[in-house]
């Protein structure tokens, strides 16, 4: 067993679980006469080998940065968020239909309203669930689940039902948005070998610092953890718990909701009617699982995610390996980091020298006085 700080603990446990994780793919590639050697090059070169792999790398990591961080913050709060794909796509339709249906506004009016109304409607989803948790105590696990599915046949309602016909191509598919409400920025693009990257990935970082400057730095950054840490001490202290549930829970959906609205206005640019959740919702989640729910944690995080994303579709195509393969190897990564106690126990916390001293000094005390 290894002596170590509490801080390189928490560095080596998340990457032990993705090598652990490429070790599973690897094997899993021999039994079935696969070349993983072969396998990873062609994954690795697809992602990050070209100017046009980098921007779409860094195109599916975004809002799975904005996804993660709302999971993160529900979870400092104490509660498991797992509703983020139905905000997502509660974002991603609300600030298309804003766009759609008001085409002739200057983008400076027009793009920054779509993006505040795509935070709304997430954080209305989220809020319900936190309300609901805050007055009844009801479990926002289930909760969550079911605002999921309401949410994902709500929106199949709305755009077939009541979004007005001049807005849509079909009933499935909405009409592209007009430049003035897009988050497209053509030089951008054309840096990156002609990628669909988008102003959102300014954005993420901007929710990256603002995420790490909320929960360290701010008193309701300090309320959210204290709830999350200990409730019943919290409220002794003076601190409001149903408060503190419904902004957490408003905060994880806002940010929820913006991994939608980038999707919308930034990747695919008009909205189509959705048959099942959202993967940015569920690749969220385990970003932040892995990232550690920190803030570089869960931008690194993110990226790594994109990369066996962008780079598994080059893998089936340059090396003939099943995409399914990625897949697992995701599925991996996340059973170790769901058993990192156990990977944990490989490493024994080092004391710091002062602490040593102190402990020391005491026994030491205790001692002279038998």
């Amino acid at each position: 067993m290894l002596k170590v700080t509490s801080r390189t603990k928490r560095i080596l446990v998340p990457i032990i679980s993705i090598l652990a994780g490429f070790l599973i793919g690897a094997v899993i590639m021999l039994i079935w006469n696969y070349n993983p050697i072969q396998a990873y090059t062609s994954m690795f070169a697809s992602a990050l080998g070209n100017m046009n792999g980098i921007g779409e790398t860094i195109r599916e990591a975004t809002p799975l940065i904005f996804t993660a961080i709302g999971f993160a913050i529900a979870s400092s709060a104490g509660f498991f968020n797992i509703g983020l794909p139905g905000q997502a796509q509660a974002g991603w339709l609300a600030s298309i239909w804003v766009v759609l249906a008001n085409p002739n506004l200057p983008k400076v009016v027009l793009l920054p309203l779509a993006i505040i109304t795509g935070i709304i409607a997430g954080a209305i989803v989220a809020g319900i669930a936190g309300w609901l948790r805050a007055q009844f105590g009801t479990n926002e696990v289930i909760t969550t689940i079911m605002l999921n599915y309401i949410v994902l046949y709500s929106c199949q309602y709305l755009m077939q039902q009541v979004m007005p016909s001049s807005l849509r191509l079909d009933t499935d598919t909405t009409k592209t948005i007009a430049a003035n409400g897009s988050l497209k920025i053509d030089w951008l693009s054309s840096f990156f070998g002609d990628s669909r990257i988008n102003a959102g990935i300014f954005l993420a970082l901007i929710a990256v610092v603002v995420y790490w400057y909320l929960m360290k730095k701010t008193t309701t950054g300090f309320e959210i953890r204290s709830v999350g840490t200990n409730s019943y001490a919290s409220r002794y202290a003076g601190m409001s718990t149903k408060k503190n549930i419904m902004l957490s829970m408003l905060l994880s959906g806002g940010f929820a909701g913006l991994g939608g609205v980038v999707q919308g206005l930034g990747t695919y640019q008009n909205y189509f009617t959705q048959t099942t959740s959202l993967d940015i919702g569920w690749d969220g989640l385990s970003v932040a699982l892995l990232g550690g729910s920190t803030a570089v944690g869960i931008l690194l995080a993110a990226l790594l995610f994109s990369i066996l994303k962008i780079g598994g579709l080059g893998m089936q195509t340059i090396a003939g390996i099943p995409y399914e393969i990625v897949s697992i190897v995701i599925a991996a990564i996340i059973f170790f980091i769901a058993i990192q106690y156990v990977i944990g126990r490989l490493f024994k916390d080092k004391q710091s020298p002062n602490l040593a001293a102190i402990k020391k000094e005491v026994q030491a005390d205790n001692g002279r006085q038998k």
